[in-house]
């Protein structure tokens, strides 16, 4: 979780912005790399692909290009149809953590009284 100061709270400084916004990139990329793990092992052990095939296919899906190899059985048609809707909100997830830092310090901007921002 990112903590993010209240209203009544002033203006975080540049030098810890900066680090929130890397916090929220390194729990963006957690969520995607365990998205792509989960989807690699679906792939390779569900729909019998190689590793690098099941790679292909799982980071096509999470990109929301589309999958690649065709899919024998039902059981891999079936974890191909969760992969993707689980891969939408992935997707989601990781780029609400990546703009929440931003957005939530441009609307916090706006909510301080004018004595109360920073020096610069």
């Amino acid at each position: 979780m990112i903590p993010f100061e209240h209203k009544d709270e002033p203006l975080l400084p540049l030098r810890h912005f900066y680090r929130r916004l890397f916090r929220g990139a390194l729990l963006a990329g957690a969520v995607v790399a365990g998205s792509l793990a989960i989807g690699i092992a679906g792939y390779h052990w569900i729909a019998r692909l190689a590793w690098v095939d099941a790679l292909l296919d799982a980071s096509m899906i999470l990109a929301g290009m589309g999958p690649v190899s065709p899919l024998g059985s039902a059981g891999a048609k079936i974890f191909a149809s969760a992969y993707a809707l689980f891969s939408g909100v992935a997707f989601l997830t990781s780029v609400g953590l990546l703009l929440a830092p931003a957005v939530h310090r441009f609307l916090h901007h706006f909510h301080l009284e004018p004595d109360d921002e920073p020096e610069r």
